[in-house]
């Protein structure tokens, strides 16, 4: 009988094998808690049902990922994990087990816990039935929405450790996937000195339909003020525009939203969470891991035999 540890119960080892500090591969560590919990060959070479991936790096990886969404572990890079100062007073406060419950401590798995409960294509929340009252597509509904939350907040992560430059470029992949400039071109403007506009999208061949960009990005928790705005819908002047769209990881404030509203010019403004929304939707900086097919009976098919 296969004992692969289940996700919650890997959540303090994991979190004690990143106990010295040290950087480490999320790769190592997979291999590191197959070590710890003495799986047996078969175990280590177990597959998940699609058998696209082992059971073990699987619920590893869930378990990193929650710890990340807590705040108890960074990821400094690509595939690199480390222990934050957090994740540290985690363990000398729970000695023997940290689980989800023991998450909810924390403000930003709060956060996380809030976006799983909205459906995929809307903002309202949605009741999650109890496991055992949930039918199929209940439980695969509930999975998708936990995927999509976790996903969102990695790939703002990954979005805030890029380079000022290579953040312009990823809004750029983004507003090209969602079909803007298809008729015309989507380019940054920065590296020219553009001053006040990080990119033009032309809708028409000549460039004479145009939405001028602002891309910035700040820490999560700081607040872009009417200010930026007003300078931004300044610069738009300056080009004779009549549009355009701020994008941030960090949020915007009341007064921001409500000097986009008030100037001539149309502004969208498109806070971290509404980036991370749109790249996982348009599937920018992420990948299809696995697809579910629920079948149900065909009476009518029966009926006409």
């Amino acid at each position: 009988m296969v004992t692969i540890p289940d996700f919650q119960t890997l959540m303090r080892p994991v979190l004690a094998h990143l106990e010295d500090g040290r950087t480490r591969r999320s790769r190592d560590i997979k291999d590191a808690m197959a070590d710890q919990f003495d799986l047996t060959e078969a175990e280590r070479a177990a597959m998940l049902p699609s058998g696209r991936q082992r059971t073990i790096d699987n619920r590893v990886g869930w378990a990193l990922s929650y710890l990340t969404q807590a705040g108890l572990v960074a990821k400094p890079s690509r595939g690199q994990v480390v222990i934050s100062d957090e994740g540290q007073a985690a363990l000398s406060a729970n000695p023997d087990r940290i689980d989800m419950k023991t998450l909810e401590a924390y403000p930003s798995y709060l956060k996380f816990r809030e976006r799983t409960r909205k459906a995929p294509t809307s903002q309202t929340t949605v009741d999650t039935p109890p496991v055992a009252e949930a039918t199929p597509s209940d439980l695969i509904e509930q999975a998708v929405s936990t995927n999509r939350a976790a996903v969102e907040g990695e790939v703002l992560q990954s979005a805030l450790a890029l380079s000022p430059t290579g953040f312009e470029d990823l809004v750029i992949r983004l507003l090209e996937r969602m079909g803007y400039g298809k008729a015309g071109s989507v380019e940054r403007t920065s590296a020219s000195g553009d001053a006040g506009v990080d990119g033009i999208i032309s809708q028409d061949p000549l460039g004479l339909d145009r939405i001028y960009v602002q891309a910035k990005r700040y820490a999560e928790d700081r607040t872009i003020d009417r200010p930026r705005i007003h300078e931004f819908a300044g610069a738009l002047l300056g080009k004779q525009g009549d549009r355009g769209v701020f994008i941030t990881t960090s949020r915007f404030s009341s007064g921001a939203r409500q000097e986009a509203e008030r100037i001539n010019a149309r502004i969208e403004l498109i806070d971290g969470s509404r980036l991370a929304e749109l790249l996982v939707a348009y599937g920018v900086g992420v990948q299809v891991e696995q697809t579910v097919t629920l079948y149900r009976l065909d009476e009518d098919f029966f009926d006409t035999l």
